[in-house]
């Protein structure tokens, strides 16, 4: 047995007697919880098994989890509630006394050709319905993303330069609305390759790249905001709920 096994041997050992005292202590779910954030949190020393199994874990209960809210939440209401509605009667009595809809056939349909993926021989059926969700998706959300991500950023950004209230000529508002307009236009001009970015235009473009790296660097910030609120969530688990250091 070489160094490297005995001292993993050394630590598993710790490990089981660790979480054996805390179960009896703090109960298991408690215990379980806080054996996977640290687990978790050990990645950040090396890639180990302790990190793989609460990875595979949490990947395998989230699949789990969301098949059976996308079985039980999405194809019993939607799909066998109004292809055969007397079927989910029992689960959802609001649809016993639909009426059928045998369009609802097609979906089925498009689902079982799906699952054709499964199969090494038949995989290309599979390729025919998600032609036809990926293609009729793209078509529904075309009118809706355009109004959403494209109309209505423009309506945001044509905003009045000179803004009055009840109270007269707002200097704020104002301020506001040309900074808006002026670093859209420098971020388009940016954008704009068909002359080259020299003088004026040039000045703009080096403005509108500020613009870009300052929104940039806000969505990044709120992002790693975001995940520090969950190591704070975590950290609090472990030190209040685990080991009560707090309160």
């Amino acid at each position: 047995m070489t160094r490297r096994q005995l001292a993993t041997y050394i630590f598993f050992g710790v490990v089981v007697i660790l979480f054996a005292i805390s179960v009896a202590l703090k109960g298991f779910f408690v215990t379980f919880g806080a054996f996977l954030t640290l687990a978790i949190f050990s990645f950040l020393y090396d890639d180990n098994p302790y990190y793989k199994f609460a990875e595979h874990l949490f990947v395998g209960v989230s699949a789990a989890y969301w098949m059976c809210m996308g079985f039980w939440g999405t194809m019993v209401p939607n799909l066998f509630g109004r292809l055969y509605p007397p079927m989910v009667g029992p689960v959802i009595p609001a649809l016993k006394d639909n009426p059928s809809d045998p369009f609802m056939l097609i979906p089925l349909i498009l689902g079982i050709m799906l699952l054709m993926r499964l199969s090494s021989k038949a995989g290309w059926i599979s390729r025919w319905a998600l032609a036809f969700v990926v293609g009729t998706t793209a078509g529904l959300n075309l009118v809706r993303y355009l109004r959403s991500d494209f109309i209505q950023q423009i309506s945001s950004t044509a905003m009045p330069l000179y803004v009055t209230n009840s109270a007269g000529f707002s200097l704020g508002e104002t301020i506001s609305n040309i900074v808006i307009f002026i670093g859209v236009m420098c971020g388009l001009i940016y954008f704009f390759f068909s002359k080259e970015h020299k003088g004026a235009f040039g000045a703009g473009a080096r403005a509108g790249v500020i613009v870009l790296m300052i929104t940039f660097g806000a969505s990044f910030g709120y992002t790693v905001m975001a995940r520090i609120s969950l190591l704070v969530g975590r950290m609090q688990y472990l030190l209040d709920s685990w080991l009560g250091m707090i309160g």
